[in-house]
């Protein structure tokens, strides 16, 4: 049983997941959550494998439900949010075909820091820049991909009571870093998620500045676990560790074209 915190957490990522989807279609086990509007959005056309959700879906089983549910798909995306259990389905879905990766579940444990200058703002103050930075991680795809891509986190108002984007701006006024910032006051528990610069403004302090506002933020809003998401294998979890995050969880997420 994973402790009282990464049970919060994860019944929070649950549940946004599920508030945000157009759409949800319930599995033995979990459940897909689905949006038309961005179908070439991967995080918004899932299978999200829960355990504290009925019934169960055994490893071998995954591919052919992964298959059902999102078989009008051209990709699939299955996460895992339970450590132990996605463990065990790498296997069967890497057999299937499936790459694996590993998220960790990093919670702040360190003194919340005063505001860092950073400011909320709505998705039209930074979708150029927004768009601009996909077009730099994805050189291939075409327009109606990076409008997805971009128009997506619209949606994201739906995942939690309150959701915030935050901004800080370079000198000549465009935003340079932004994450999201969602929040549940009832169970006191706050995410930050999408933590993105510029590259025309990298290490210019832009991304501290929305990570210490963020954190403010959510303190204000009395949410005490405070926790994000960071690829296990990628540089970033380092740079969270010396802000105050630490590991408490890991989620399994397998992806295949």
């Amino acid at each position: 049983m994973p402790p009282p915190e990464l049970q919060r957490i994860n019944t929070f990522l649950s549940g946004f997941a599920r508030r945000q989807a157009a759409r949800t279609v319930d599995v033995p086990g979990g459940f897909a959550v689905l949006d038309d509007a961005f179908a070439h959005s991967r995080g918004n056309n899932q299978l999200v494998i829960d355990p504290a959700a009925d019934g169960t879906a055994g490893p071998e089983a995954l591919p052919a439900v992964a298959d059902e549910v999102l078989g009008h798909l051209p990709y699939r995306l299955v996460s895992v949010l339970d450590d132990e259990l996605g463990s065990a389905c790498a296997g069967p879905l890497v057999r299937a075909g499936y790459s694996h990766s590993v998220c960790l579940v990093m919670q702040h444990t360190g003194p919340v820091p005063q505001d860092g200058g950073a400011e909320v703002v709505d998705l039209d103050a930074f979708r150029i820049p927004l768009a601009r930075r996909w077009r730099g991680f994805l050189p291939d795809a075409d327009d109606e991909v990076i409008r997805h891509l971009v128009d997506r986190r619209e949606a994201r108002h739906r995942g939690a009571d309150i959701v915030h984007f935050i901004g800080a701006r370079a000198e000549d006024g465009e935003v340079a870093s932004w994450a999201d910032l969602y929040l549940d006051p009832a169970t006191g528990t706050a995410q930050i998620e999408d933590l993105i610069t510029s590259e025309a403004h990298l290490g210019r302090g832009h991304a501290g500045a929305v990570l210490t506002t963020a954190l403010r933020l959510a303190a204000d809003a009395d949410c005490g676990t405070r926790f994000l998401t960071a690829d296990a294998a990628d540089w970033p979890r380092h740079w969270y560790e010396r802000r105050g995050f630490s590991v408490v969880g890991r989620t399994h997420h397998f992806e295949r074209a």
